[in-house]
C-alpha cells in the first residue's frame, strides 16, 4: 500500500514538475463589433474609450488594442476590432463578473449598457477565442515610429480545409520555422494564436504590424523571395494547409492601448 502511495505521489511530482517547466502562454479576445453605420459606431467607441477600457485596466489587463478597417475599406465604419490578451480562460468568466460589479463601469457606459431594444449600439457582437502559439508564448506590443493614421494593423485568418491540415499549418509555424522567418524580416508581429472558438475554425490567426501601406508591401515582397520561406513552402508535407486566407487591413484607434 505504501509504495503505491509513494509511486502515485512521484508520479504526480513529475507530473507538475513538467507542467510548471512547460512556458506559458497568452490566449486571446477578438471581438467584433458589427455595426450599421456612423452612429453605432460612434455609441461603441464612446463606450469603449470611457467605460470598457478602463474598466479592464482596473481589472489588471494593462493594454488592450482597438482598431478600425482602413478608410480604404468596404468595412469601413462597419466594425470594430477589440483585442483583449490574457493569462488564462478563466479570466473569461471572471471579467464578466467583475464588470458587474463595477460601479465606475455601469455608470460610465450607461447609454451602451442601457441601450433600448429598438434603439441597439450594434448589430452583432462576434467573438474568438485564441491560444497563442508555442515560439511566441506572449504578445508583443510594437514599436512603430509613424502616425497612427498611417499605420497598418494586418490580421490574417488562415482556414484549414480539415483539423489534420489545419494542425499542419500550425506545425508549419511553429518547428517549421515560419515564425522565426517573420522575425528575421521584421514582420513586428503582436501575436501568432490557434483558434479555440470562432466561426471559421479550424483556423489560426496572427496580427503584424508595419510603420505604413509601403513598409507592408515591401515586407511581403522580402517575405515572397526569402530563401528559408522557399525552402519551408516547398516541403510537400505543408502542401494543402491553407484553403482559405482572410486578410484584414486595420488602423490603431487614438485610444487604443496596442
Amino acid at each position: 500500500m505504501n509504495r503505491f502511495f509513494s509511486l502515485f505521489c512521484l508520479l504526480a511530482l513529475l507530473s507538475q514538475s513538467t507542467y510548471s517547466a512547460a512556458p506559458k502562454r497568452d490566449f486571446y479576445e477578438i471581438r467584433i463589433y458589427h455595426l450599421s453605420g456612423k452612429a453605432q459606431e460612434e455609441r461603441v467607441e464612446r463606450y469603449l474609450k470611457n467605460a470598457y477600457l478602463p474598466a479592464l485596466h482596473r481589472a489588471g489587463i494593462k493594454e488592450v488594442g482597438v482598431f478600425k478597417p482602413v478608410e480604404t475599406d468596404t468595412a469601413a465604419g462597419k466594425r470594430i476590432y477589440v483585442y483583449t490578451p490574457l493569462r488564462s480562460l478563466d479570466q473569461v468568466p471572471k471579467l464578466l463578473q467583475q464588470l458587474e460589479k463595477d460601479k465606475q463601469y455601469l455608470a460610465d457606459g450607461q447609454e451602451y449598457l442601457e441601450a433600448a431594444w429598438n434603439n441597439p449600439p450594434y448589430q452583432r457582437i462576434e467573438t474568438i477565442l485564441l491560444e497563442a502559439f508555442d515560439k511566441m508564448p506572449r504578445y508583443r506590443k510594437p514599436t512603430l515610429d509613424s502616425p497612427r493614421s498611417q499605420q497598418i494593423y494586418e490580421l490574417r485568418s488562415y482556414e484549414g480545409a480539415t483539423e489534420k491540415l489545419y494542425n499542419k499549418k500550425v506545425e508549419m509555424f511553429n518547428t517549421g520555422g515560419e515564425i522565426a522567418i517573420f522575425e528575421s524580416l521584421g514582420f513586428n508581429a503582436v501575436f501568432y494564436g490557434k483558434a479555440l472558438s470562432g466561426r471559421t475554425m479550424p483556423n489560426l490567426m496572427y496580427l503584424t504590424t508595419f510603420t505604413d501601406k509601403a513598409s507592408r508591401d515591401a515586407h511581403w515582397k522580402s517575405f515572397s523571395s526569402d530563401p528559408a520561406w522557399k525552402a519551408l513552402s516547398g516541403k510537400s508535407e505543408y502542401d494543402h494547409t491553407v484553403s482559405k486566407n482572410n486578410t484584414y487591413f486595420l488602423r490603431p484607434t487614438e485610444y487604443s492601448d496596442i
